[in-house]
Formats: structure tokens, C-alpha cells, sequence
């Protein structure tokens, strides 16, 4: 059979589809898809999906397939589950906005995001771990100079942010671009306010010497968002929808893997049993209380007391972190997977 188009008396909808991108194939080249069972069906899908010229999309969507099929075969999935399904993740997609990421958030509780974060980003002795991003994060910001704010007054109780940014070989890494962003004292960052607007987020750079100096406030425990159909579903797991209090951090610097962690707190109650399993403990602080007024002053506050928050952050070169993905790889028996 010749490709679609040429083929005679073609319906304007084909035509159409055609002209969209749609591939003109020749359908003598697929696979018989008559008389389809449930033992036969994954076979053939993956039959169809062998024409992908894309072996890493190939190989992701043969996973996909043959993973989504064996559960529906494994649980014996109805019908009226199915749709269920289907309802859920279009409410997903419908209540997502340039300031809401429902999706983030659905992979956060599944453990997805923490898990594509450790198997991307493994670490060796003395470099700072990473951590999921969460759905907070947007490109609008307030662009700072070291030691200005991220919050503005009245946000919370104050807190002074300072570190150094080095490579493992404890060389300063200068210029490096710091994102952070956290929420106020009430338990809610910026963008979950009616009346959105900039605040308790910041962007900055590391001087000459790799170092970094920023006033914000001290964030609060806080529920992931739950209004949704994410918060809903939570709702029949019986699981609670708490945050740790933490500090994002995002560091980019020309040369290096990006880094994506946060900073938590010692004697926060969800410590331990953080709804989206991003906690780990290198990166737990216990800041310092101080209470003496010229040093309040010095770095800009109205008074004291303010809590000091002190963090070296270690990046990895890309060569670095390319090494430590292939040894990781390696150790769990899957470097042979097309990357």
C-alpha cells in the first residue's frame, strides 16, 4: 500500500491531519491490530510504537507501556476506575495556572519528583544534596544585591542568609547565579495570594570571593496546596498534607550542574514525615538567635533579634556530575539503558 498521500479520495479530515504533521505512513508496514486480547495487546503497542527513530523516547515509552498495561492486568482495573482515573488527572490539568503546578504537586506526593531527584542527581562526600523543586517556583522575582531582603516588613521574624558558593576542591565559585524563594510567616508564599505580588523570593549573585549575604524571614511550617483534586485524593489516603519549614535554594553557575536543594530546620514537627519526602539531613540547620542590636543593624534589620543562618553550598562541575550519574548507573545495573 502506497503512503497516505497517494492515495485517492482522501476525506478533507485526513487531508487535515496530514497537513498538521501527521505522519504519512504506509499502512502495509504496521502490524495486524485485528482480534485484540489481553495477551496479545501490549505486544502489538509496542509493535506500533518500534517505529520511534528516537531510541531514548523508544525506550521510555516501551517502559511506559508495558508497566501501565501489567498494572492494569495485575489489579484488574474496571472500567468505572479507569475513568476515575481519567477525571482526576483532567481536573489536574484544568486547575493549573502560570502560578499554580498541580502537576509538581501530584508528582510530590507520589514520591516521583524525590525520586527523579535521586536517581539524577547522585552526590559524593562533601558536595551539597539536592532536593525536589516543589511547584512554588516561577520566573518572576526580585532581583537583590547581596545583603538586601527578599521579604518585604511585617513577613515574618527576621533571618540573615550567608555562605559561600565552592567546587569540591574548595575553590570560591563567583558570579553565581542564587535563586531562593520560601513562605511568610503565615504559612503562604506569594503566589497563593489573591492579590499576587513579589515577595519572599529573591535573585542574587555571588561576589568575588563566592559569597552570599541576604536578609528574608524565618519560614513556617506550612499544607502543600489541597483544594485540588491532589488534596482531595490525599484526603482518602488519610495522609496529612504538611511541609517541614524550608528555604529554597536554586545555585547556577557557567561550568557547573545546576542545584536545586533547600535548607530545613531543627525541631520543625514534620521534620520526619514531610508529604512530599524532600527532607534530607545534611541539609537540616539549626540557626543561631542573635540578639544584639548593632549586629541587627549592621546588616540592615530594624531590630533585633534576628536568627543567623550560615550554609556553604559545594557544586559539582558538569564532567563531575556526568561521572557520578554513569558510576551510579553502573552500581545499580542500568548503564547499558540508552540515555
Amino acid at each position: 500500500m502506497p503512503p497516505l498521500t497517494n492515495l485517492p479520495h482522501l476525506g478533507k479530515a485526513v487531508q487535515d491531519a496530514l497537513a498538521r504533521g501527521a505522519p504519512d505512513i504506509n499502512t502495509d508496514n504496521l502490524p495486524s491490530m485485528k482480534d485484540l486480547n489481553a495477551d496479545n495487546l501490549t505486544d502489538l503497542v509496542h509493535l506500533i510504537d518500534g517505529q520511534c527513530p528516537n531510541p531514548r523516547q523508544k525506550f521510555l515509552m516501551d517502559k511506559l507501556v508495558q508497566h501501565l498495561h501489567d498494572y492494569v492486568r495485575e489489579t484488574q482495573l474496571t472500567t468505572e476506575e479507569w475513568m476515575t482515573a481519567i477525571k482526576f488527572l483532567t481536573a489536574t490539568g484544568q486547575i493549573c495556572t502560570d502560578l499554580r503546578q498541580e502537576f509538581i504537586l501530584l508528582s510530590d506526593v507520589l514520591g516521583v519528583s524525590a525520586l527523579v531527584d535521586v536517581v539524577n542527581h547522585p552526590k559524593p562526600k562533601g558536595a551539597t544534596e539536592s532536593t525536589v523543586l516543589g511547584p512554588f517556583f516561577v520566573e518572576e522575582t526580585r532581583e537583590i544585591k547581596n545583603g538586601d531582603t527578599i521579604a518585604s516588613e511585617g513577613k515574618g521574624e527576621y533571618m540573615l542568609v550567608k555562605g559561600s558558593v565552592k567546587n569540591l576542591r574548595g575553590e570560591p565559585v563567583p558570579n553565581c547565579l542564587i535563586e531562593t524563594w520560601e513562605t511568610d510567616n503565615d504559612g503562604f508564599y506569594d503566589t497563593q495570594y489573591a492579590e499576587y505580588d513579589v515577595d519572599c523570593r529573591g535573585r542574587l549573585r555571588t561576589d568575588d570571593k563566592g559569597e552570599y549575604v541576604f536578609r528574608a524571614v524565618l519560614p513556617v511550617a506550612y499544607p502543600i496546596p489541597n483544594d485540588g483534586p491532589v488534596g482531595k485524593w490525599l484526603r482518602s489516603m488519610n495522609r496529612h498534607v504538611f511541609r517541614p519549614a524550608h528555604l529554597h535554594m536554586m545555585l547556577q553557575a557557567q561550568g557547573y550542574e545546576e542545584l536545586v536543594t533547600s535548607l530545613y530546620f531543627e525541631g520543625d514537627v514534620f521534620l520526619t514525615s514531610d508529604a512530599v519526602f524532600g527532607v534530607k539531613g545534611s541539609l537540616v540547620k539549626t540557626p543561631d538567635v542573635v540578639t544584639d542590636e548593632a549586629e541587627a543593624r549592621k546588616y540592615g534589620f530594624k531590630s533585633s533579634p534576628f536568627h543567623l543562618v550560615t550554609q556553604d553550598f559545594v557544586l559539582l562541575t558538569e564532567e563531575e556530575s556526568e561521572q557520578e550519574k554513569a558510576k551510579a548507573r553502573k552500581e545499580r545495573g542500568v548503564d547499558s539503558v540508552p540515555t
